[in-house]
């Protein structure tokens, strides 16, 4: 029998109670990642079916996201690497990463955010936090939140563009 979904396993240990759906859906998103990656071939990895983007740019794009959105619910500004991220992330420039290391930086930027999860004590999730340079106002809660739903998002993206290459098969 296949292992059930995450959000079926029950709690997240040492994860707050109000953060536990969010610890759920990085642990859920780690494992869907993984297992997409085990047919991917390396030339799958960038190509851009009929210009859409590219299962690695979703990928670079859904953990500097994660990232970035848990980097304000700790309170902290985006550092000069974070910015130099975004940037990689828009123009995609040269030497773009191989799928071990694109895969190596998935797995341990998730793993950092389910660690800060752990971290985080109850009473502290409602906190006030800004968002951006602007500081739009925003909680701590609302920040990881959206941080999960976003990865998400990006993995059903993957996950899309993935049956479009093979299906067309862009990639041979």
């Amino acid at each position: 029998m296949a292992e059930r979904e995450v959000w079926l396993r029950g709690a997240v240990e040492g994860v707050a109670p109000s953060l536990v759906p969010v610890a759920q859906a990085l642990i859920q998103a780690k494992e869907d990642i993984q297992e997409m990656a085990k047919g991917l071939r390396p030339e799958e990895l960038w190509t851009r079916p009929g210009g859409a983007a590219s299962v690695g740019f979703h990928l670079l794009h859904a953990v500097g996201s994660l990232d970035r959105l848990f980097t304000y619910a700790r309170g902290e500004p985006l550092t000069p690497a974070q910015f130099e991220a975004i940037t990689q992330e828009k123009e995609l420039r040269p030497p773009l990463p191989d799928l071990p290391k694109l895969l190596a930086h998935v797995t341990e930027t998730i793993d950092r955010a389910l660690a800060q999860l752990r971290r985080t004590p109850e009473a502290s999730v409602g906190e006030a936090r800004g968002v951006g340079r602007k500081l739009v106002p925003s909680t701590a809660r609302d920040l990881v939140n959206h941080a999960a739903q976003h990865l998400f998002r990006h993995v059903g993206q993957v996950s899309t563009t993935l049956k479009i290459i093979r299906g067309l098969n862009l990639a041979s």
